[in-house]
């Protein structure tokens, strides 16, 4: 539906472009816009590669073993149905972990594998159990203690203080990761009080 939605956007603009002879501005856009795509692209490549290689760092040193461990009695609550040795647990763990030092494009893959373990503990059906359904909420909204990826764009783009970003982005992901919690336990008591599984 979205790619319907974007391909009928461009080409409205495209037919309103040759309406009101404009074509030469959008075809410059699109060039300088593709161009500036790649060129923060490559930017920010050495800072993701920064943080990944400081995340391989703390894995190796066992650092984020001792933070899954400590958000472990907490996640166990927000997924009472997931056993605490699965693996699902363990990629949910390492997805937070990720999404906390603001590395989403580590904490996909992640993601990904922590959904196909709650898929198989579903019993494979395609309705989303409790459990993904919490998670999606927690991984769409969830706390970042380093927003890395925005700090190396405001550097990108020479901010005079590209970190000056990390209070409010933490005061604003606890308040929505606060917030998707409670929403996902009401509709989940909503339901539950329903009679519906």
């Amino acid at each position: 539906m979205v790619n319907i939605i974007w391909v009928a956007l461009t080409i409205i603009g495209l037919v309103f472009a040759v309406i009101n002879g404009r074509m030469a501005e959008v075809n410059e856009a699109i060039f300088q816009s593709a161009n500036e795509a790649v060129t923060l692209c490559i930017g920010l490549i050495s800072v993701l590669v920064f943080w990944l290689g400081m995340m391989r760092i703390a894995q190796e040193a066992g650092l984020l073993d001792k933070l899954a461990g400590l958000c472990r009695p907490f996640v166990k609550r927000l997924f009472p149905e997931v056993p605490a040795d699965h693996p699902a647990m363990g990629y949910i763990l390492s997805n937070m972990m990720a999404n906390m030092f603001g590395l989403g494009n580590a904490a996909t893959p992640l993601g990904i594998k922590a959904m196909e373990q709650l898929k198989q503990l579903n019993g494979g059906r395609d309705s989303a159990s409790r459990s993904m359904i919490t998670f999606l909420a927690i991984n769409t909204s969830s706390i970042t203690l380093i927003p890395t990826t925005v700090i190396a764009i405001r550097m990108k783009y020479d901010s005079a203080s590209p970190t000056e970003i990390v209070g409010p982005t933490l005061v604003a992901t606890i308040l929505s990761a606060i917030g998707a919690i409670f929403i996902d336990r009401y509709f989940h008591y909503r339901r539950t009080k329903r009679g519906v599984k």
